[in-house]
């Protein structure tokens, strides 16, 4: 299951490069009518993982792909600490005062430092090394910690359904381009897969949809604890 690691994204041809970094912070944003749309939707993946601190403010937090920080806008915990390569994304943010140090890469931060929670919202299915950024996460826990993730339900109908009458809409008009080709660019990995991945490092997986089940769901969560330390050290030697 992890040989497929790490994965290669395709090569994007030049009239998708020319609009690509436009599109990405516009729909980070959700600046654009479906991206806006989705956005509304998104926040059930949010609240999903803030549940664990309503209410609470002195949980160490270690947030994966931070992007605009908009994870702020429903939980206040600290000390919080975040992962994002591009600094582009959040630099303007309200909320930067609210970070306590900032990293670009998992590979970073040393096993002495130590987190109650680490969450990430929407960012496993970008991963093209996620094995070796879940075993990392299994070494940053707290004894009693958490994982928590949500990721959109890539790889089953109701999401691809969902996507193609907005976004991709919305994208051929504007680009005259795929939205399914800079999708496939994105997400490297699904949603199954990244359950698998996970399940591998840690003993309890839990998963909640929104939705009927994991095959008819727009989002998956999963809150993951016990990691399997030895299994993680293994793979990361």
């Amino acid at each position: 299951m992890l040989s497929s690691y790490p994965k290669t994204r395709p090569v994007l041809s030049d009239a998708y490069q020319k609009i690509y970094n436009e599109h990405y912070h516009k729909n980070r944003e959700g600046t654009t009518t479906a991206s806006f749309l989705s956005k509304m939707m998104e926040s059930w993946l949010h609240k999903k993982v803030a549940r664990d601190v309503k209410n609470v403010e002195n949980k160490s937090t270690l947030e994966i792909g931070a992007g605009t920080l908009n994870q702020f806008e429903y939980e206040n915990t600290k000390p919080y600490d975040i992962i994002e390569p591009f600094t582009e994304l959040y630099k303007n943010s309200k909320y930067l005062p609210q970070v306590n140090k900032i990293y670009k890469d998992i590979a970073e931060i040393e096993k002495s430092q130590q987190y109650d929670r680490i969450t990430s919202i929407a960012t496993f299915e970008h991963i093209t090394d996620l094995p070796k950024v879940v075993a990392k996460t299994g070494l940053l826990l707290k004894t009693g910690g958490t994982l928590r993730v949500s990721i959109p339900n890539e790889g089953t109908i109701l999401w691809k359904l969902g996507w193609k009458l907005t976004s991709g809409i919305e994208f051929r008009l504007k680009y005259k381009l795929k939205y399914e080709t800079l999708l496939k660019y994105e997400h490297v990995n699904n949603a199954n897969e990244i359950e698998d991945v996970l399940k591998y490092f840690y003993a309890n997986v839990k998963c909640s949809c929104f939705g009927l089940s994991r095959r008819f769901a727009f989002y998956r969560f999963y809150e993951c604890s016990n990691p399997r330390i030895d299994v993680a050290e293994d793979y990361l030697k």
